[in-house]
């Protein structure tokens, strides 16, 4: 294992008696007494190696996980006043997250740096930029007075009382490098006998902390391309074709106006960087209301507000058309800056129903979709297209106009494809403002 740089006990290789020999067992033994526990002169690591051998395997969460871990280890005796362990992610808005255990503190902070921070003043430089990259233990003695080059970590670090600090490379099996650091406020700093301890801790420390990693990125990646409760339920163990079930939603089908226009008149990279703008806008809303973004289909998004995450229909209906709400006001906000800038303005059109769906895998065997189908979603989808033809940017089914306390103004009934009956239309009065209807009730689309 790169940077665990162990002192061990040279043994002579010789041909003797067999009493002879004892000595050199002997210095086996304490070979491997020191790589195993550190040794046994002073305080032990050995009932906290019981712990992350045993329940502390159970410990899910890192935060809870590091607070445990210092209360074993100051039990045991050990001197130190902060501890902290960074680990890597794969995560479209941060790289990772560093939790940190100071002894007088009780709660544990934690940090999630957003990409680019490997650019930035705090980091160039840093005691943890050097254990990353040289992959070795860093070791500054913060007694004497620090050099005015020495790095602001460094010199925080010294303002609060430590006198010693001390970074470990953690290499995982992928070859990424983490890093645990220690920190002490005695007169002296860490001993040698300390670090041998610290050390051989660190062997069982490893796999455990290359475990929370894995479940940090697994995590991410689910949340970021299928939603966190979706994610769950994968994690969980909905894996197969088939494995489905029913439930009660409120459904969102939204699609952005004159997509086609915005592709040919701006080239590629603004175009991206503004349809990811109108994405970020709709998401936001939805996501802080109790909704998840089940799929985004080219420019269009299928949405869906659980009565499981909710609590009820009722609520469901209520939280998703007050995201709608929320969405059109930001729109309208943005759509001024961009006027400024001489940019197209974003609109949307959105399709708000309710109702049972089939919330599961679908797919071939090896290559799945875990989404929501039914008549419910068709409804919602046709709905969205209705918007278009009328020119209102929200329309409601009467069956979710019902769920909701907003007013709502009846538009009429409209044949829809792929929909037997004609659907009863409903609005909000303030999607009517300036808007003009193309079409009459009872005319099929």
């Amino acid at each position: 294992m790169r940077g665990l740089r162990l002192n061990r006990v040279k043994v002579e290789t010789r041909h003797s008696t067999k009493n002879e020999s004892t000595p050199v067992a002997s210095n086996k033994h304490e070979i491997w007494q020191e790589v195993l526990w550190g040794g046994f002169d002073g305080w032990c690591i050995s009932e906290t190696v019981s712990w992350l051998l045993t329940s502390g395997r159970a410990v899910t969460d890192p935060a809870l996980f590091l607070k445990c871990l210092a209360a074993h280890l100051l039990r045991a005796g050990a001197d130190v006043a902060r501890i902290r362990i960074t680990l890597n992610t794969i995560d479209p808005e941060i790289t990772g997250r560093a939790y940190t255990w100071w002894r007088d503190q009780d709660e544990i902070e934690v940090f999630a740096p957003a990409h680019g921070i490997d650019s930035t003043p705090s980091y160039r430089g840093s005691p943890i930029e050097e254990v990353r990259e040289q992959g070795r233990m860093v070791r500054y003695s913060l007694i004497s007075d620090l050099p005015r080059k020495a790095h602001s970590v460094l010199k925080e670090l010294k303002v609060q009382g430590i006198t010693d600090y001390v970074a470990f490379p953690l290499q995982f099996s992928d070859q990424s490098v983490n890093a645990f650091i220690i920190a002490s406020d005695h007169p002296e700093g860490f001993s040698s006998e300390d670090l041998k301890k610290w050390r051989a801790l660190l062997l069982y420390l490893l796999p455990v902390l290359e475990v929370f990693s894995a479940r940090s990125i697994i995590r991410s990646l689910l949340n970021t391309y299928v939603g966190p409760r979706t994610g769950q339920k994968i994690l969980k163990g909905r894996v197969k074709r088939g494995d489905s079930e029913l439930i009660e939603c409120a459904l969102w089908y939204s699609d952005l106006r004159n997509f086609t226009e915005l592709t040919e008149s701006l080239s590629t990279e603004p175009m991206l960087q503004l349809v990811n703008t109108y994405f970020e806008v709709v998401t936001n809303a939805v996501t802080r209301r109790g909704g998840e973004v089940l799929r985004f289909i080219g420019d269009a998004m299928l949405i869906v507000f659980t009565t499981e995450a909710l609590g009820s229909v009722t609520k469901a209906c209520s939280a998703v058309l007050k995201a709608a709400i929320d969405a059109n006001n930001q729109l309208q906000q943005l759509n001024k800056d961009l006027v400024a800038k001489g940019l197209p303005v974003l609109e949307f059109g959105v399709g708000l129903h309710m109702g049972e769906v089939v919330y599961g895998n679908v797919g071939s065997l090896s290559r799945l979709d875990f989404t929501v189908m039914g008549p419910a979603v068709n409804r919602t989808a046709r709905l969205e297209e209705l918007t278009k033809t009328l020119g209102i940017d929200l329309l409601l089914t009467a069956e979710f106009a019902e769920k909701v306390t907003e007013p709502t103004v009846f538009l009429g009934s409209y044949s829809v494809r792929g929909v037997a009956e004609p659907l009863q239309i409903h609005t909000l009065q303030q999607f009517l403002q300036g808007q003009q209807s193309t079409n009459t009730p009872g005319v099929a689309l």
